[in-house]
């Protein structure tokens, strides 16, 4: 009786914050996809039912595969460059040195910087092709300056994106390296396991489930950059280096299409759901081994 009454006290506790945070998600997604079936333009006056014509605007709109597919290819670059990235760096800062702990902070410190400030850093102080620090070193060594966002916009943002999420996965698997078993690294040591086998045969199993809980977290985050595109190349040259969420603000605010840009939010909603679930079908396994 007394664990009845324990657990109805503390579903009561619980349901006012459950109550909040259901609420908090309904609302905007329920508006937005009341907005999604109007045709409704803030520079024309009035709002009127247009059924799946916005979704049917949205999908069959060229701009609309090109986010698509630079979407993913963010999401994949990223991926690729933090993940193999963070386990050099992990191995690195493993190992002892001098002034560890202060490499550490350095290392880890551009994932707490503001994703505007470093879009407007790289920008400004790197890739500008005038002022920036590639330009210079290009013109120290004798070459042509490279304007990096106008050439290679995506590019450029992948490494922008990719700076600040390094630290993320180093830190997870520099701690996940930190609990492997040493005396099964100095027991395949004594065997005559060369590095590369310890590192392939008992270094890498052992990251495994981080590496999976560092592509689970990056890839919803990473489904919705946009602070970094809207600084440095505004979704430029043309539709270059536009995403699904950069898509759906100039759909919104730069078209002022509102029921376009909430059919478009929809969608992105739909696209992220069905990779989240696939990513934690095929790769959630990992974490249940």
């Amino acid at each position: 009786m007394a664990t009845a009454h324990s657990r109805t006290a503390a579903r009561l506790m619980v349901s006012p914050a459950v109550i909040l945070l259901f609420l908090w998600m309904i609302v905007p997604l329920g508006m937005t996809i009341y907005f999604s079936f109007l045709r409704y333009n803030l520079l024309t006056p009035g709002t009127s039912f247009a059924g799946f014509d916005n979704y049917y605007y949205f999908l069959t709109n060229p701009a609309f595969w090109d986010a698509l597919r630079n979407t993913i290819t963010l999401v994949v670059g990223v991926l690729i460059i933090t993940v193999f990235g963070g386990i050099g760096l992990a191995l690195l800062l493993d190992q002892p040195m001098w002034g560890q702990g202060i490499v550490r902070v350095l290392v880890i410190a551009p994932f707490f910087v503001m994703p505007t400030v470093s879009a407007l850093v790289w920008k400004n102080m790197f890739m500008n092709p005038v002022n920036g620090m590639f330009a210079h070193i290009a013109k120290a060594i004798g070459l042509q300056p490279y304007d990096f966002l106008s050439q290679s916009p995506l590019a450029s943002i992948i490494l922008i994106v990719a700076w600040s999420w390094l630290p993320f996965s180093t830190l997870i698997l520099l701690t996940a390296l930190q609990s492997l078993d040493r005396e099964q690294q100095e027991a395949a040591e004594m065997d005559g396991a060369s590095w590369l086998s310890r590192f392939w045969y008992l270094t890498v199993p052992h990251l495994t489930r981080s590496i999976t809980v560092v592509i689970l977290i990056q890839t919803i985050f990473l489904l919705s950059v946009f602070a970094e595109i809207l600084v440095t190349t505004n979704g430029g040259p043309g539709t270059a280096s536009t995403n699904i969420p950069f898509l759906v603000y100039a759909q919104s605010l730069l078209s002022f299409d509102v029921g376009g840009g909430s059919a478009g939010g929809i969608v992105a909603v739909i696209l992220a759901n069905i990779v989240a679930v696939f990513l934690m079908r095929m790769i959630g396994k990992n974490l249940d081994a």
